[in-house]
């Protein structure tokens, strides 16, 4: 039987441009997006292509792309300045700020509750189980990811060569991420000038990514709103803006309770962290470490490795471990000095959180026109595409990375996880077969996990 034309589905080309996007149904996203944010950056990442990119049509993938490539290169948490650049492409400045914030926010709360309760009884057992379940799966959302991105943006062999060069290069011989992005950049660049087809072919990729979604509400072709066009004006603006944010706050903490107090020191110590954290969460945990623990006795070491599990139950960023350092640390001296510990506890860790995020978001409204006014030259365009594919190599090194510590908890030599492999296949099944979206595959490893926890 013949089908009729209205019974055939549409295909990506053929479908509709989506309709502009609301402020209302952004604000409803990027509020659902800091509660569903698990994975660290490329799990988060994941989520926001598969949620923006693939189901929503928001944004297109090169412009995607491009936003995520600018956002590598810069210090911070990378998943939290793509959400806030995004934003920031859609509803200009307060749409950034709406996107950056709902991204932390939750994540904010959340584990400053499970501080206090870590505070009050000592003890964070009650999340082990959920943690057993949702390993495995945060492994597989970020080999998934791997596999998403580098089969679009691998399309030739110098382009597969710099994944694996970057996958050696992090994994076999420790090089920092900030020198993966340069070397792979610097690369992009001279190919544009000896081997320009290279970089246009993985350029041109990304095109196809319309044959296979459909149109975007911001597409390639997708004129520049006025909020995005560079002027060194609206550059100058911001920058102002920007250092009086942060020299008032610093400053009225510093009259009000003086250089010494906790607030002040943990506000100028978190905005010295911002700037340093180049390779994500991990490869500045060192610093807070030695700063938190060592230099101002804010928590012990073991409440350190405490928050960071917590850290890794909660959604968000993994550097939101500020929150439950300054939440900790306010707690501490709110106590010795006999002032109401829980409520120092929430104003050093909104301190903390403030000043490690604030030049994330300046770095947006600063360097998003720049970005957006090269973004088709490809001599800007072509370091961009190198790092894409260096970026690939990397999230590959974090999924092995995960993997083993998951599979492996105690070591190599230790005893193997055969549940948590299990649970591991079945998710990247799940995705890769079925596309289970990632809230029920959270909760469904939470549960497994949980189950797992209290029948041993």
């Amino acid at each position: 039987m013949m089908r009729t034309q209205s019974t055939i589905a549409a295909t990506p080309q053929q479908q509709a441009r989506p309709k502009p996007v609301t402020f209302a149904n952004a604000l409803r996203f990027w509020l659902k997006l800091g509660f569903i944010s698990f994975g660290g950056p490329a799990g988060q990442i994941s989520i926001m292509h598969d949620e923006l990119v693939e189901r929503r049509r928001w944004i297109s993938e090169p412009r995607f792309l491009n936003a995520l490539n600018f956002t590598m290169v810069l210090p911070g948490p990378e998943a939290q300045q793509l959400a806030t650049y995004i934003g920031w492409l859609l509803h200009g400045v307060k749409g950034g700020i709406a996107a950056g914030t709902l991204f932390v926010l939750p994540s904010f709360f959340i584990l400053g509750a499970l501080a206090w309760l870590y505070l009050v009884f000592g003890d964070v057992s009650v999340v082990q189980g959920v943690l057993y379940g949702i390993k495995p799966a945060v492994t597989a959302i970020v080999l998934f990811a791997a596999y998403r991105i580098g089969s679009r943006a691998l399309k030739n062999a110098p382009l597969w060569s710099m994944a694996a060069a970057s996958f050696v290069a992090i994994a076999v011989f420790n090089v920092p991420f900030p020198y993966i992005v340069l070397g792979a950049g610097a690369i992009g660049l001279l190919l544009s000038f000896v081997k320009p087809d290279y970089i246009h072919a993985g350029a041109d990729a990304h095109a196809v990514a319309r044959t296979r979604y459909g149109p975007a509400a911001i597409d390639d072709d997708t004129p520049l709103p006025a909020h995005a066009t560079f002027t060194w004006w609206r550059l100058s603006v911001f920058l102002a803006c920007g250092l009086c944010l942060w020299a008032g706050a610093l400053g009225a903490l510093t009259l009000w309770l003086g250089w010494d107090a906790t607030l002040t020191r943990i506000g100028w110590f978190f905005t010295k962290a911002a700037l340093l954290t180049f390779g994500g969460a991990y490869a500045v945990l060192p610093y807070v470490y030695q700063g938190a623990v060592d230099t101002y006795g804010w928590l012990t070491a073991a409440q350190m490795i405490d928050g960071l599990a917590l850290g890794e139950t909660t959604p968000g960023p993994l550097i939101m471990i500020v929150t439950f350092v300054g939440f900790v640390g306010g707690w501490t001296a709110g106590s010795a000095t006999g002032e109401g510990a829980l409520l120092a506890a929430w104003a050093a860790a909104g301190v903390a959180t403030f000043f490690t995020f604030l030049p994330s978001f300046l770095f947006i409204f600063i360097g998003g026109p720049a970005i957006e006014a090269t973004r088709r030259d490809l001599k800007f365009a072509a370091p961009l595409t190198a790092i894409t594919a260096a970026v690939v190599g990397v999230i590959v090194n974090l999924a092995v990375f995960f993997a083993y510590h998951v599979l492996w908890p105690e070591g190599i030599d230790g005893a193997f996880e055969w549940a948590a492999a299990l649970f591991g296949v079945a998710a990247f099944i799940a995705l890769f077969r079925f596309r289970v979206g990632v809230i029920p595959l959270i909760g469904a490893a939470a549960a497994l996990g949980t189950l797992h926890h209290l029948l041993l």
